[in-house]
């Protein structure tokens, strides 16, 4: 194949022209200028022989155009086809050699007349295809004033043909969709003897992998990385081959194909060679491109470490890398100096970044211990021993802590042995002063400390204890909240991680939860009162809040010298604040805190005794929840909360979508994995330790879905039989008598419990209903009395009227006041006569009318006088 391109193009001869092609290409394109221009790539000009061939004086004497156009379009010669072919292949002879500018106005006007001409009359359109190919040819001009004159004409002349010319992005989809790419990659092994053509060839693939993403695809295809990789080290004096094949390495890693690249570069071979390259540019460490290609070297050998089948130990490169970073002065003599230069300390960061992708890997482990990294980690985080300048240690310190943070938990023993733990402590000791806090230090010590205490292994717990680091973080913490900006996401990450640190240290030590004491209730009731205002903001003060419930869980729960605290301080408020206005994701955490503080005999008379913004109870705000969550997971409920279905009191929507399948012996199935997801049973459980009678702030509804969560849990069990009867008729398994008996009883038993719910909710409804018209009655009643009242207004107005208007009346209204008067005084004189008897009063019966208060008593009352 190689050999056949040679005697297809012509040798190198047709690369040089197809390199000088690309290069003007990618100029005019992408509107960039080559960095890699051969200054000895000769320059083709037209020789004076060609011009006179091909350009020669056009004679001025020939056809008239205007009787050429009278001919195809007179209505005596339009039928005359045999003439007119003759005199348009007349025309075409004459400007074979490209058309006048002063006759383009006719030219154009013949090519129309012809073009209508094709569909009766196909033999024109020859005519026209070659009129077309002289088009191609630059306009001639006669005189030099020519192009100014008659630039309307060829503008519309061309305008009128319809060519415009192609686009920068069709050539490059031509090119891209061609065979070039991977012929010029085949092209490279016969090229080995030479170097210069090799060259060529690699500046035109970098060229085509910089500028399409399709073009990397066919080198992939074609398994460009390797051959690009295995050809790397080619022998060559400027040094380009090594510069150049790993741009296009690098243009490949880049490219949608990274996958396939990676898996090319990650055979032994590859690695062998990226190896060679490594060491040879290390001993051409003089120069500041050999440093930044070796750094850009030593990039890509980290983007194929990546890759877990990269035979990495195997070709004894990762023990070469792992000792520049345990012996720094063997990568360069710089490193001997108080300061490395720019690109030494470039490449003592890479090697350390190098170090997280390698802890990935399990068969580089043993060689991370044999060369003792954990020990010059360790030494570059140390404040006390800084190998230079403070600038370039504070980068080494971030580095080293970041690669800590990913070496540190799968070398655990490692980390443990050489003290890691008191390394960081002191760190933070140096970061965290009067004067501030380096923040960025900070960030990465607590980052590291939480990726070793997320592994929950005792001894590292211990030993951070035995340090006080729980009163060393609460200090730290509380500084950075009382001096840092709400919004600074470095300080917001790191005072989140810190209180899950806590979490862990806390979560199971009773003598740990006491050393969290005051101090630490304080900070968690300061966070908790922020609320979640800013829990959306992307700043990271949803995971703040979230640690936050979650530290109250684990360091404040199950101490009561914390809790008495935290119950004084109001927090169980806190807490249902933040139920009822937070976020749902926060719902569950919140609960289980709650449920695990119930225990405190305190807690109760707090949830109780809470009201939020609108005045609801803790109880009716938890029912509400109940309904929410049930409307989520598509439960079956009336109009008014109640039971629509008896025989689905409980059923969700993926139960029943699952109501079809048989779930093996050790998989729970969706009644009981039910129970672990929602909140119901929180809520449930919540609600016992709370009590279902005399809750306060309920009402006709919310009695109708305390109904269904007191009987929460007899629900629940007939669900689980149910489903497990239906999985014996799935199974095909006829249970024996006594079995079948003990399931019938058992299911008989679920639906006069639902049907009993049912009943209870009903006569809720009911009361409801009588209470309502009671309310109504009232009201009329009122409305009653108040018109009644009016009335006798109205006839009091009238009698005064008519007493002020009427003589007569007002002497007949006196005289019976008169009389009525005389009347009293007659009988207060005959109670004077006969002193007044005394009596004794017996209660004979007493009935209940159903009122309330003394009201609804009726009592039978007989007397005896004295």
């Amino acid at each position: 194949m190689k050999r056949v391109f040679q005697q297809s193009f012509g040798g190198p001869t047709v690369i040089e022209a197809i390199s000088r092609e690309l290069l003007h290409f990618s100029r005019m394109d992408s509107g960039k200028t080559s960095r890699r221009v051969n200054p000895e790539t000769p320059v083709i000009n037209l020789s004076t022989s060609y011009k006179n061939k091909h350009f020669h004086e056009v004679s001025p004497k020939g056809l008239d155009l205007r009787k050429v156009i009278c001919l195809l379009q007179d209505p005596l010669t339009t039928n005359l086809k045999e003439r007119h072919l003759f005199v348009l292949k007349k025309l075409l002879k004459r400007n074979q050699h490209g058309f006048l500018l002063r006759e383009l106005a006719d030219i154009s006007q013949i090519l129309n007349i012809c073009a209508e001409k094709v569909s009766d009359h196909p033999k024109y359109a020859s005519f026209l295809c070659e009129a077309l190919e002289i088009c191609r040819l630059p306009f001639l001009k006669e005189r030099s004033s020519d192009e100014l004159i008659y630039s309307q004409d060829a503008t519309e002349f061309l305008s009128s043909m319809e060519l415009q010319p192609t686009s920068p992005v069709y050539r490059l989809q031509r090119l891209e969709r061609s065979d070039l790419p991977k012929t010029l990659l085949l092209s490279t092994g016969a090229l080995q003897n030479q170097p210069c053509m090799q060259l060529q060839l690699l500046l035109i693939l970098q060229l085509l992998s910089s500028c399409s993403d399709m073009s990397c695809r066919s080198l992939l295809d074609a398994g460009g990385a390797e051959t690009i990789c295995l050809h790397m080290n080619a022998a060559d004096q400027s040094g380009r081959v090594l510069s150049c094949s790993s741009e296009i390495l690098w243009n490949l890693l880049e490219s949608s194909g990274r996958e396939e690249a990676v898996a090319q570069l990650s055979s032994l071979e590859c690695v062998l060679s990226l190896k060679e390259a490594f060491s040879s540019l290390l001993e051409l460490s003089s120069h500041g491109s050999n440093l930044q290609l070796r750094n850009f070297l030593l990039v890509i050998m980290t983007r194929v470490a990546g890759n877990p089948d990269c035979p990495l130990v195997e070709s004894f490169l990762a023990k070469q890398l792992l000792g520049f970073i345990t012996f720094p002065e063997l990568s360069s003599p710089s490193a001997q100096e108080p300061f490395y230069s720019s690109e030494d300390l470039k490449m003592r960061r890479l090697l350390l970044n190098l170090l997280v992708v390698m802890s990935r890997n399990v068969a580089a482990l043993q060689l991370l211990r044999d060369e003792r990294v954990m020990v010059n980690l360790l030494q570059l985080v140390n404040p006390d021993a800084p190998p230079g300048g403070a600038a370039q240690q504070e980068e080494l310190q971030l580095q080293a802590l970041e690669a800590l943070a990913s070496v540190a938990p799968v070398m655990l023993c490692d980390y443990l042995s050489y003290h890691g733990n008191t390394y960081l402590l002191l760190l933070l000791d140096r970061c965290i002063d009067a004067s501030g806090c380096r923040k960025a230090q900070t960030q990465r010590c607590i980052r590291v400390l939480r990726s070793v205490t997320a592994l929950g292994e005792k001894a590292v717990s211990q030993d951070l204890c035995d340090q006080g680091a729980i009163s060393q973080l609460l200090g730290i913490i509380i500084q950075m909240e009382a001096l840092s900006d709400e919004d600074d996401v470095v300080t917001i990450e790191t005072m989140s991680n810190i209180q899950l640190i806590l979490s862990t240290l806390c979560e199971t030590d009773l003598h740990r939860k006491e050393l969290f004491g005051f101090e630490g209730v304080e900070m968690v009731i300061c966070f908790l009162r922020k609320g979640p205002e800013k829990f959306y903001s992307g700043l990271g003060h949803n995971k703040l809040l979230v640690s936050t419930v979650d530290c109250v869980w684990s360091c404040i729960v199950g101490c009561c010298v914390t809790e008495y605290q935290f119950l004084a301080k109001e927090g169980t408020s806190l807490l249902l604040d933040l139920l009822r206005a937070g976020p749902r994701c926060l719902r569950s955490i919140i609960f289980s805190t709650l449920l695990d503080l119930c225990n405190n005999p305190n807690t109760q008379p707090q949830i109780l005794g809470w009201r939020d913004v609108g005045g609801q109870t803790a109880p009716r705000v938890l029912l509400q929840l109940w309904r929410e969550e049930e409307e989520e997971l598509g439960v079956l409920r009336n109009q008014h909360g109640g039971i629509e279905d008896p025989k689905k009191p409980l059923l969700t929507r993926v139960q029943e979508d699952n109501s079809g399948l048989s779930f093996p012996a050790n998989v729970p199935s969706a009644a009981v994995l039910e129970t672990s997801e929602s909140l119901r049973v929180k809520i449930y459980l919540l609600f016992c330790s709370l009590g279902f009678q005399d809750l306060p702030g309920l009402s006709a509804g919310d009695h109708v879905t305390l109904s269904i969560v007191r009987r929460y849990l007899d629900l629940k069990v007939g669900e689980v039989w149910k489903e497990i009867s239906s999985e014996l008729v799935l199974d095909g398994v006829k249970p024996i008598r006594s079995d079948q008996d003990a399931l019938t009883s058992i299911c008989k038993t679920s639906e006069d419990t639902v049907r009993s719910i049912m009943e209870e909710q009903r006569c809720i409804l009911e009361e409801q209903k009588q209470e309502e018209i009671r309310e109504e009655m009232l009201i009329y009643a009122e409305m009653k009395s108040h018109h009644k009242q009016k009335e006798l207004a109205a006839e009091a107005w009238d009698r005064y009227v008519s007493r002020t208007s009427d003589y007569s009346i007002l002497k007949a209204e006196k005289t019976q006041r008169e009389k009525s008067m005389k009347s009293r005084l007659r009988l207060e004189e005959a109670a004077a006569d006969h002193p007044a008897k005394q009596f004794i009063s017996h209660i004979l019966a007493v009935e209940l009318s159903g009122g309330q208060g003394p009201a609804g008593v009726d009592v039978t009352l007989a007397r005896t006088s004295v």
